[in-house]
C-alpha cells in the first residue's frame, strides 16, 4: 500500500506542462494574441482539429506562436486517460 501511494504521488508531482515557441518574422511586434485549443486523440497520436496560426497570426508578418499543454488541459487528458488530450496554441502579433 506505502509503494502505490507513493508512486501516486510522484505521478502527480513530477508531472510537467510542455511548451514550444516558434517566431516567425522578427517575433510579435505587440501585445495582440489569438488563442484556440488544438483537439488530439490517444495521447495526442491522431490530430482531431489543429489550429492554423498563420490564419491566425490575419495577415501579419511578424507573429510568435506558442503551443503548450496547460494545467487544465493536463487534468482534462488524464480524467478521460490520455483518449482526448488538448493542448492550446496562442499566437502574439
Amino acid at each position: 500500500m506505502k509503494l502505490m501511494s507513493g508512486l501516486f504521488v510522484a505521478s502527480i508531482l513530477l508531472t510537467s506542462c510542455y511548451s514550444y515557441t516558434s517566431v516567425v518574422g522578427n517575433g510579435a511586434q505587440g501585445n495582440s494574441k489569438v488563442t484556440e485549443w488544438n483537439h488530439y486523440v490517444i495521447y495526442g497520436l491522431a490530430p482531431v482539429g489543429v489550429s492554423d496560426s498563420k490564419a491566425m497570426a490575419g495577415g501579419a508578418e511578424n507573429y510568435t506562436v506558442t503551443t503548450r499543454q496547460t494545467f487544465v488541459n493536463g487534468l482534462i487528458s488524464g480524467i478521460t486517460f490520455g483518449i482526448y488530450t488538448p493542448t492550446v496554441t496562442t499566437v502574439t502579433k
